[in-house]
């Protein structure tokens, strides 16, 4: 059994203006995965033989955050709490409360890719494949968040890695934030690098991410404790078994092995 370090989700609070400031690690984790998208997509890009100028570049970066910002929000909004924000609509501008969706966030990087490809009439998959490592640090770092927040963890559970987490009660409980930041941080970044090096079909790293969050999210779900458990007291599972975070993973599944199918039954 292990004890929850002792470490304060704030970096520093100050008052400006008359506001309440606050510098959390989660934000400044964010932060870092922007900047080393940044600074690691170019060179990632040039592997795949694609060369942007600097408006090119700068504005897919832009176009990136904005997906993951506001696809993410409107993920967990949509399909984790929507009763909440119907009653409560103005709380969905509320970011510094917390709430964001992976499965949202992908869908807003996907559509703004989409869109920037379309644009500029770049292959979509060329590009994604080469973001793909870059998309799991960013999950890795904020799965590394949630575990400082001490929010998102498992359930009770007698392994010797089990954590007492503070609100989580006095049992240990799976630090499933950490499962999630090896898994889809760490083998999910190092899978595509490899995969990235490889003369496969365009397409191929990008579905293989997809499918590889789905099954590993799904099998994490199941010592996870869902993110919000009123909603599962008052409508159920999904099926009955399912939590929201199976179901939309095991569509990610579902989603890979159709673009498996569409990219090898084309020519190259």
């Amino acid at each position: 059994m292990l004890r929850f370090p002792n470490i304060s989700p704030e970096i520093a609070s100050f008052s400006l203006l008359g506001l309440d400031l606050h510098i959390r690690w989660y934000g400044l984790f964010y932060v870092l995965s922007f900047i080393a998208a940044y600074f690691l997509y170019k060179p990632l890009l040039k592997r795949r033989g694609i060369k942007l100028d600097r408006e090119q570049y700068e504005s897919v970066i832009f176009y990136v955050m904005l997906g993951v910002i506001l696809g993410g929000r409107m993920g967990y909004v949509l399909f984790y709490n929507f009763v909440h924000y119907l009653t409560h609509p103005l709380a969905v501008f509320a970011v510094w409360e917390g709430g964001m969706s992976f499965h949202g966030g992908a869908l807003g990087v996907i559509a703004a890719g989409l869109f920037f490809c379309k644009r500029h009439k770049l292959s979509f998959y060329t590009m994604a494949d080469a973001a793909t490592p870059l998309v799991a640090i960013g999950l890795g770092l904020g799965r590394l968040g949630n575990f400082i927040n001490a929010e998102l963890w498992g359930k009770v559970t007698t392994l010797p890695w089990g954590m007492i987490f503070p609100g989580g009660g006095e049992l240990p409980r799976h630090p499933t934030q950490l499962y999630e930041m090896l898994t889809e941080g760490v083998i999910l970044g190092l899978l595509s690098w490899y995969l990235l090096g490889k003369k496969l079909k365009e397409g191929f790293v990008f579905w293989t991410f997809i499918g590889g969050y789905g099954i590993m999210r799904f099998l994490i779900e199941f010592v996870r404790v869902p993110d919000d458990i009123s909603f599962y007291e008052d409508f159920g599972f999904i099926f009955g078994i399912m939590s929201i975070g199976q179901f939309l993973s095991m569509l990610m599944v579902f989603a890979a092995g159709i673009g498996y199918w569409m990219i090898y039954r084309r020519k190259q």
